[in-house]
Parts: structure tokens; C-alpha cells; sequence
């Protein structure tokens, strides 16, 4: 039988966090130097969850050391790896290679700074309910959906518990804070789903302050 949710996140809920993290990044990580994607994950992690980090290196070390067998296996009792590009003869060095990285991260105090999210995984980590908003609200259906912006906002306002508005509406205000290049919001706008142009040749940083204006 497969595993339970409890049994699930108890043996590898931060490991599947890490290996999260590699969605559309290489996993090139070497002994001396951990890769974008693994960084990308100490940097939010240490910043917003540092307990998770020993979580993380025990799961990633256990998983290693005793890989599923065959009965596990056909049971359905174990955690499916992601393909993240290497062959199979690769795998179990490399998350040894990654719970090494955490390891000396936390022991030596390699916290990475602050900085703009990297990778797909940092961005919808660092600001999830605006990606619920931009990817839910405003996927390339919103013309189909809705009579414009205006109207795929107020949808979300209506419909949406009052205290994750008020979530998307601080999460907004972080990001605009952070004083990112146009360029760069209009990046981190995709990577959280938008697929539309913002309306009336607005600035997306121009137009997600008038999104939080509306909904505050």
C-alpha cells in the first residue's frame, strides 16, 4: 500500500522539498560547489524555515544509504524520486554530495544572503499566494474568462477566504519592495504563472500596485 501523508512527510517531506527545488535546473552540483538550485533552496530555507535544514540533510543521507528494495517497491511504499537528468548509478552520490552542502551549510554558517529569487521553485516558495493569484486568475484563458483585469481581480476578491487576500495583498507589497529592474518583475511574473500582458500598456510593477490598492 502506499504510503500514508503522516509516513510520507515523517521519512521524506524536506527531501522532496530539496529535489522540488531542481524543477528546470540542472542538478550540477559538484563535492566543492553546491548548484543554483540547491543554493536557491538554503537561501529561502535559512531565511524563513531554518529548522528544516537538519531535517533535510538526515533525509537526503538516509535515503542514500538505504535505498527501496524491491519489496518496498512493490508495495508502493517508498518516495519516487523526480528525474532530475542523471543516470541511475548517479543518484545516491549526489544527494549524498547535497546533504554534505547542507551539512557544512549549518555547521559552518553558510547562510547565503537575501536576494531576488533565482529559480521557478524560489519564486512560488517566496511568494505562494501570488502565484495562486497570477497562475489561477490570469493564465492565458483570463480573456475567455473574464471581461478584463478589472473583473479576474474582483473574481478573486469575491471568491477568495479573506485572509489569503490579505496574504497576496503583503506578498505584493514585498515584492515591490525588493526595487527590482522592470525587466525583472515582469520575469518574476512569469515564473508565477502570469501569462497575459498587464493591462493599458501598464508596467507589470505598476500594475500588481494597483492589484493590491483594489483588493486592500
Amino acid at each position: 500500500m502506499a504510503l500514508t501523508p503522516l509516513e510520507h512527510d515523517r521519512a521524506y517531506g524536506e527531501l522532496d522539498q530539496v529535489l522540488r527545488a531542481y524543477v528546470g535546473q540542472p542538478a550540477d552540483d559538484t563535492e566543492e560547489r553546491p548548484s543554483a538550485a540547491l543554493t536557491a533552496y538554503l537561501r529561502h530555507t535559512w531565511h524563513t524555515r531554518p529548522w528544516a535544514l537538519a531535517a533535510a540533510e538526515s533525509q537526503l543521507r538516509e535515503y542514500a544509504r538505504t535505498p527501496p528494495g524491491r519489496l518496498r517497491v512493490r508495495l508502493g511504499e517508498f518516495y519516487a524520486l523526480p528525474d532530475v537528468g542523471l543516470a541511475d548509478a548517479e543518484i545516491l552520490d549526489w544527494l549524498t554530495v547535497l546533504a554534505d552542502h547542507i551539512r557544512r551549510s549549518v555547521e559552518e554558517g553558510r547562510v547565503p544572503t537575501p536576494a531576488t529569487p533565482r529559480t521557478h521553485w524560489e519564486w512560488h516558495a517566496g511568494f505562494p499566494e501570488l502565484g495562486q493569484f497570477l497562475g489561477g486568475w490570469f493564465s492565458q484563458d483570463m480573456p475567455d474568462e473574464f471581461d478584463g483585469h478589472d473583473a479576474a481581480v474582483d473574481d478573486y476578491g469575491a471568491t477568495t477566504d479573506r485572509q489569503l487576500v490579505a496574504r497576496l495583498v503583503g506578498e505584493i507589497r514585498e515584492l515591490l519592495a525588493l526595487g527590482l529592474e522592470e525587466s525583472e518583475y515582469a520575469v518574476g511574473a512569469a515564473e508565477l504563472g502570469m501569462e497575459v500582458e498587464a493591462p493599458d500598456r501598464l508596467a507589470v510593477s505598476g500594475w500588481l500596485a494597483l492589484v493590491a490598492a483594489r483588493l486592500a
